[in-house]
């Protein structure tokens, strides 16, 4: 019995260890689903509401910041995805290798569009200002997956599984303006609520650091 005991007491520690090695390795949730527990947002924090299991993104410009325990919210080589859904005539962007501000735009990072069908002709999938995807890969009002990697100075940014941009960072130094400061170096994440007219839905977000 003792054998018996000792034995199923080593298999749980082994399977508690895998358990733990996988959860180290693996993809972290960042939004519980119930509030904004590691977030923080500025000016108009009201643009952003936890509704069913989703982060509902409406109301005049916002950014919603990441800044919970993961990595003390400072993130360089990454991948990362969430679940969207926009709505007809909608704006919204996720920023990376950003930092928190009270009010404005960002001044820190890349913004990653999330636009189907709003003027603004760069859609879903732009890095920015710098590779701007002009195609439409999903319609409003259905859930998709929006994917960014990061590693070194090499960003890939994916529509459900399709590759949209492909970039290595080689040109910061000919960057002027309002666009100075956006290049690759490490940083939070942050969504944006663009203006009063954009409704625009964000859930399972997750992030998976890899070696520096």
């Amino acid at each position: 019995m003792q054998k018996r005991i000792t034995s199923a007491a080593f298999a749980l520690i082994f399977l508690l260890i895998g358990i733990t090695s996988h959860a180290q390795d693996g993809w972290i949730s960042l939004f519980n689903g119930k509030n904004f527990d590691g977030w923080k947002v500025g000016a108009n924090a009201a643009s952003f509401t936890v509704v069913d299991g989703t982060i509902k993104v409406a109301g005049p410009r916002a950014h919603l910041f990441y800044e919970g325990p993961v990595k003390n919210h400072m993130f360089k080589n990454f991948e990362f995805k969430a679940t969207v859904k926009t709505t007809k005539g909608s704006n919204s962007g996720i920023f990376v290798h950003t930092t928190y501000q009270e009010d404005g735009w960002p001044s820190q990072g890349y913004e990653i569009q999330v636009n189907q069908s709003h003027t603004d002709y760069k859609r879903t999938g732009s890095l920015y200002n710098v590779v701007d995807v002009k195609e439409t890969y999903v319609k409003d009002d259905e859930w998709y997956t929006e994917y960014i990697k990061v590693e070194g100075k090499h960003i890939t940014i994916k529509i459900n599984d399709k590759v949209v941009v492909d970039y290595e960072e080689t040109d910061v130094d000919k960057r002027e303006g309002d666009m100075k400061n956006r290049f690759l170096k490490s940083g939070t994440f942050a969504l944006q609520a663009h203006d009063p007219k954009s409704v625009v839905f964000y859930k399972d977000i997750m992030v998976k650091p890899l070696t520096e």
